[in-house]
C-alpha cells in the first residue's frame, strides 16, 4: 500500500513539473512589437491592434502615434521600434540606405528593404467646421480667401507630412505661404489641426480624408493627385527590431483582408496588391 502511495506521489509531482514547464514555455513565447505609426492611424491601428490579439494571442502590441517626421527622429536616436509606418515616402527614405543621398542625406540604414511596401494610399482634405463661417466650398474659394487675407487656415507644420502635402498646393497655386502667414495657424500633427477645425477656433483645415472621418467634420474638397501627388503611407520592418519574425507577421496581417476592411472602414484604400 505505502508503495502503491509513493507511486502516486511521484507521478503527480510529475505531473506537476510537466505543467510548470509547459506554463514557463508558454511565458517565454510571449512577444512585444512596438509599432510607430503615424498620427492618422490612430483610429484604425487601435482597432487591428485589438483583433490581432485574437489571431496572435502571444503577441502584444504597442504603438506610439505621432508625426511621421518626430517617428523618425526618435528612431534615429534609437527609440526601440520594431515596425514603422509614415504618412509619407519621405520619412521612410530618410532612413532608407537604397533610397537616393539627396532625401538620406546622412546615409540611415534602418530599413530592412524586402520588408517594405505602400501599405495605404489617403486623401488630402479642404475641411470646415460647423456652421462653415466663411462658406467655403472648395480648394479654389479657398484660395480666393487666402489671397484676400480674410480667412483664419489651420495647417500641418512643414516638417509633417500633412503640411507637406499642403505645401504642395499652395505651390499649385502660386501661393507663397510667407504672403499669407497671417492667414494660417500650425499643427504638430494631423490631430492637432482637426482639433482647431473642430473646436471652431479656426474658419478651416486642410488635414487627411480619414482624419476628417475620424473627427466627424464635413469635407468640402479634397486635392487631386496633380494638386499634392499620390498621398502614400509606407511600412516597413526596422532592422534593428528584435522581433522580425513577428513584425513581418503582423505587416502580412496588415496587408490582408480583416485589416484592409477596417482601414477601408475610415477612408483609406489599402494598397496590399501593389
Amino acid at each position: 500500500m505505502k508503495r502503491f502511495i509513493c507511486i502516486i506521489l511521484a507521478l503527480c509531482l510529475l505531473s506537476c513539473c510537466f505543467a510548470c514547464a509547459a506554463t514557463t514555455e508558454k511565458e517565454e513565447s510571449k512577444t512585444e512589437l512596438i509599432v510607430f505609426a503615424a498620427a492618422s492611424l490612430t483610429e484604425a491601428m487601435n482597432q487591428i491592434v485589438e483583433l490581432y490579439g485574437k489571431a496572435a494571442p502571444n503577441v502584444t502590441i504597442s504603438c506610439n502615434f505621432d508625426s511621421s517626421g518626430t517617428l523618425k527622429t526618435q528612431i534615429e536616436k534609437g527609440a526601440p521600434c520594431d515596425l514603422f509606418i509614415s504618412a509619407a515616402p519621405k520619412q521612410m527614405n530618410q532612413l532608407d540606405i537604397t533610397a537616393s543621398s539627396d532625401i538620406n542625406t546622412d546615409g540611415l540604414d534602418f530599413v530592412l528593404s524586402e520588408t517594405r511596401i505602400n501599405l495605404l494610399e489617403n486623401k488630402v482634405a479642404l475641411v470646415i467646421p460647423e456652421g462653415n463661417p466663411k462658406n467655403i466650398k472648395s480648394f479654389d474659394d479657398l484660395v480666393e480667401h487666402l489671397k484676400a487675407g480674410d480667412i483664419l487656415l489651420a495647417i500641418g507644420n512643414g516638417d509633417v507630412p500633412v503640411g507637406q502635402y499642403t505645401q504642395k498646393i499652395f505651390a499649385f497655386y502660386n501661393i507663397s505661404e510667407e504672403e499669407i502667414s497671417s492667414c494660417l495657424t500650425y499643427g504638430s500633427n494631423v490631430k492637432e489641426v482637426t482639433s482647431q477645425v473642430s473646436e471652431k477656433t479656426v474658419d478651416c483645415g486642410i488635414v487627411y480624408a480619414t482624419d476628417a472621418f475620424s473627427a466627424n467634420l464635413e469635407v468640402v474638397d479634397t486635392a487631386t493627385k496633380e494638386m499634392c501627388g499620390q498621398v502614400l503611407y509606407p511600412a516597413t520592418v526596422l532592422k534593428g527590431s528584435a522581433n522580425t519574425e513577428a513584425a513581418t507577421a503582423f505587416l502580412e496581417y496588415l496587408k490582408g483582408a480583416e485589416a484592409s476592411k477596417i482601414f477601408s472602414s475610415i477612408g483609406f484604400s489599402p494598397l496590399s496588391d501593389k
